[in-house]
């Protein structure tokens, strides 16, 4: 018995000193972001130890003699960024109508990894993909098993759209491929269908659900305005959608439709182009968020302008419904008080350059500090990871993103990190 009772205790000791000695990393920041109260504080350090924050302490606090130190003394050091919008399945091109028939899968879920480490090398080290085929589902897997380099991903696999709507898969096929495509496609015409889409995304492995509430620019339908599904359809999404604890967003450009995804429940707006005050107001009411997307708006009226680019439907469109107004738009709800989210709708243009995003809201008006607890501790809590997500602080990821200049200052500096660390690991940035 007493053998057994100090062989416990040898062994206690053991494991003891082992933990005390474990590696850390003393990240010696030279000022450093305050995401919840939008300040900066200089000559900070950040002690890692595996994926865990688990103090940060003033002054550069010299480390042990097993432990790392890595110098930002001269970098300016934040959260790692959250994008509440990109498709990390695929990439804006003259060639993207023709892709859905000489892709197979294989070759969408290989060429998605390429995306996704472009994206987590711009200091994105957490995004919700809005919408593809399926094969965001098996990235996010495949990041999560270590498999593949790549951000945290929040995905809803397919999104769902009513038969013809902007997110209909076959929408633009010939007669003889359209077919009529349901709930597991994610296109349905009812209530009860709406349910069963949901039930579906579920079981194949999503965790947000995302509708197209209205028409939409790059997809081949003629109306981009739209309103395009019930009330009463919307609703019964929002419903299953919170049974099954999933965050939801509605893809809307035209007004009717963003009401009915209002007054529905759905939580985050997608773009908002055409948004009204009333519906600024409902949303205000609501605690509903608008992601503005600028970039994309931007993009899509670039490329409108490039012959070719895209079918004459979507050139047209694009004209219409890009270029300022969503800017404009955003600057409107955002000085009337409407809940503003971080998103980039990435994929609509390179993945990788999501850090645009910080640049077209501080021209519409908001201060970058506002923007960048916007990306961090905003997009969290919405996500509802703010336990763990968004803030540098112990207990949380050690997702850091560092720069050389001061962000106030120059904001564009955003888009060129020098230093993004992901749970703990640094990342390759060549």
């Amino acid at each position: 018995m007493n053998i057994i009772r100090t062989i416990s205790v040898l062994f206690c000791t053991v494991l003891s000193v082992s933990l005390c000695s474990a590696q850390q990393i003393y990240v010696h920041c030279g000022s450093l972001f305050d995401s919840a109260s939008k300040t900066w504080n200089t000559e900070q350090t950040v002690i890692i130890e595996n994926d865990k924050i688990i103090a940060v302490q003033s002054g550069f606090v010299k480390a042990g003699k097993k432990d790392s130190v890595i110098d930002l003394t001269k970098s300016y050091v934040m959260p790692g960024f959250i994008d509440m919008h990109v498709h990390i399945e695929g990439e804006s091109s003259p060639s993207r109508q023709v892709e859905r028939f000489v892709l197979n899968p294989e070759d969408v879920a290989l060429r998605a990894t390429v995306y996704a480490k472009r994206t987590l090398q711009a200091g994105f080290t957490t995004v919700r993909d809005l919408g593809g085929s399926g094969a965001n589902i098996a990235l996010k897997k495949a990041i999560e098993r270590g498999y593949v380099e790549g951000p945290r991903i929040f995905t809803t696999g397919r999104g769902i759209s009513s038969t013809g709507g902007h997110l209909d898969p076959t929408s633009g096929y010939s007669a003889a491929l359209m077919g009529n495509p349901g709930p597991e496609l994610g296109v349905v015409n009812s209530a009860d269908e709406a349910r069963k889409a949901v039930r579906q995304r579920y079981k194949n492995g999503a965790n947000v659900i995302k509708i197209a509430a209205t028409g939409g620019v790059t997809s081949t339908t003629k109306n981009g305005k739209n309103a395009q599904f019930t009330e009463e359809e919307i609703r019964t999404i929002v419903e299953t959608a919170a049974d099954y604890g999933m965050l939801t967003a509605a893809h809307a450009h035209g007004d009717e439709g963003m009401q009915r995804a209002v007054r529905a429940g759905i939580k985050t707006i997608e773009h908002g182009t055409l948004m009204s005050e009333n519906t600024m107001d409902l949303m205000i009411e609501k605690n509903a968020y608008l992601v503005p997307t600028i970039t994309a708006g931007k993009q899509v009226s670039i490329n409108a302008e490039i012959p070719g680019y895209y079918p004459p439907m979507v050139a047209a469109k694009a004209k219409e419904i890009g270029g300022e107004k969503v800017q404009a738009t955003f600057a409107k709800a955002y000085k009337r008080g409407v809940p503003i989210a971080f998103g980039s709708d990435a994929g609509v243009f390179k993945h990788g350059e999501n850090a645009r995003e910080f640049f077209y809201m501080h021209e519409a008006g908001m201060p970058v500090n506002e923007a960048l607890h916007i990306a961090t501790v905003v997009n969290a809590s919405l996500l509802g990871v703010d336990d763990t997500l968004g803030r540098l602080q112990a207990g949380y990821s050690a997702d850091l993103v560092a720069v050389a200049k001061n962000p106030e200052k120059e904001v564009k500096i955003l888009q060129s990190p020098i230093f993004v660390m992901k749970d703990g690991n640094i990342v390759d940035l060549d």
